[in-house]
């Protein structure tokens, strides 16, 4: 009797999964911009294979939160204040379109979550829990891009907006968080009201305000590309 075909092993979710924790690190400063990336000691830290991790730092490439020198290494950004204007204005460009496809068409239950997830970004702004106030924040601006029900437009957002994560990192551990929120209430106001260019103007006001991180020397950091990676989960 032949050997039963195995059925192939849909490889796409532990790729996704690779490419986020290590998109997450950068993004979180684990990995500081400078800092070297070695396909190995990354596969060993996660427990996958050498391929999905190769994979992923070409995806990281693409979204400019790593440089690679064909034949030498792989090393994280410098927090380049040019790279962030571009994605800044594309972030930006992107929620204004999703805000102009969705107000008319939020359920009450929709404008609901968005107050909800404002009130918990305006307590972690208050405690300083800058990882509190982004995921809060993610949550509130996700709800216009799902109800826009535009793939295109997400799949833009999920290339660029890391590369400002970590201006924003920056902005909500400051007092300009505030700013953030009371945005996020105009915001929501204006979209309960039907209002198409004011909630469409408020949306890319907030994302086109964060300001550039970069310092400059970042990138031939010896101590970061020094650093051990951290402890595995």
């Amino acid at each position: 009797m032949p050997i039963p075909a195995t059925p192939a092993v849909d490889r796409s979710l532990l790729r996704d999964d690779v490419f986020g924790r290590l998109r997450d690190a950068i993004v979180d400063g684990t990995f500081a911009p400078g800092e070297q990336l070695k396909d190995g000691d990354l596969a060993g830290w996660l427990g996958v294979s050498r391929t999905p991790v190769r994979e992923a730092l070409l995806r990281l490439g693409q979204s400019g939160l790593v440089v690679t020198h064909p034949g030498r290494s792989t090393v994280v950004s410098a927090l380049d204040p040019h790279a962030e204007r571009d994605a800044r204005g594309v972030v930006a460009a992107m929620h204004e379109l999703a805000v102009r496809e969705s107000v008319g068409h939020f359920s009450d239950a929709q404008l609901d979550a968005m107050r909800e997830a404002n009130r918990r970004f305006g307590v972690a702004i208050e405690l300083g829990d800058v990882e509190a106030a982004l995921r809060a924040d993610d949550e509130l601006h996700a709800i216009p891009v799902r109800a826009s029900g535009n793939h295109a437009l997400a799949t833009v957002l999920d290339q660029f907006t890391p590369v400002i994560r970590r201006a924003e990192r920056l902005r909500f551990g400051s007092f300009d968080g505030q700013a953030s929120h009371a945005r996020h209430a105009e915001l929501i106001r204006l979209c309960a009201d039907n209002d198409v260019d004011g909630a469409a103007m408020v949306a890319f006001d907030t994302w086109h305000s964060l300001s550039t991180t970069a310092s400059p020397g970042n990138e031939g950091d010896a101590e970061a590309s020094a650093r051990p990676l951290p402890e595995k989960d």
